[in-house]
């Protein structure tokens, strides 16, 4: 217990001699498969040829930058997110919107290139899901999995105050639930969490 109490008064005493900067953000999220240039830039052609499907989702929320020593960062944030996944289902007219309102939460661990001017970054990001329960026709969801880990990684430039960053971010678990139609009992199980790319701008507090 003394050793756990001692850990804990000296990150308590690094984090409050450490530089702390805040920041509010906001992001554009594109669906995509992998982090390659030609699968962001399909992302970002399709976002735009089916703006009507709502496709591209958004985040705005609030970041932290504590200076470490050796050009280092930590950067923990926390953003409401909203992004929807659609499908068909099959021999049914019924189209179902997989959405994704939800807290995520990434502690991204960076390192300074250019002092605060350009900034490389990669951690975890832990997520909780929002939705309620939706009705499709006669699918009714119902969410089986609520909290979801994944990863980013990106970089960041700061002129100033503003803030321009770019981000890649993959799933470590998926998102669970079931569609279920009240009429037949036929259940569809949606098990997936898309990665996104994710671009957008920030302010410096």
């Amino acid at each position: 217990m003394k050793k756990v109490l001692s850990i804990a008064l000296i990150g308590a005493s690094l984090l409050s001699s450490a530089q702390v900067k805040f920041a509010g953000k906001a992001n554009l999220l594109f669906k995509t498969d992998s982090p390659s240039w030609q699968n962001l830039k399909n992302s970002a052609v399709s976002a735009y040829n089916e703006s009507g499907k709502n496709n591209v989702g958004f985040n705005v929320g609030l970041s932290a930058k504590i200076d470490l020593p050796a050009s280092l960062f930590l950067m923990p944030e926390i953003y409401y997110t909203t992004f929807k996944n659609e499908f068909e289902v099959p021999n049914s007219s019924t189209t179902i919107a997989a959405k994704s309102n939800r807290v995520a939460v990434p502690v991204l661990l960076g390192y300074r290139l250019l002092g605060d001017n350009l900034g490389v970054f990669i951690g975890p990001v832990a997520s909780y899901n929002l939705s309620s329960d939706n009705q499709y026709n006669d699918f009714k969801e119902n969410a089986t999995k609520d909290f979801t880990l994944g990863y980013q990684f990106g970089a960041q430039v700061q002129i100033q105050k503003l803030i321009l960053n770019a981000k890649y971010e993959g799933a470590f678990t998926d998102d669970q639930r079931d569609f279920i139609n009240g009429t037949n009992n036929e259940v569809i199980r949606y098990d997936s969490r898309p990665s996104l790319f994710l671009v957008g701008i920030g302010y410096q507090l």
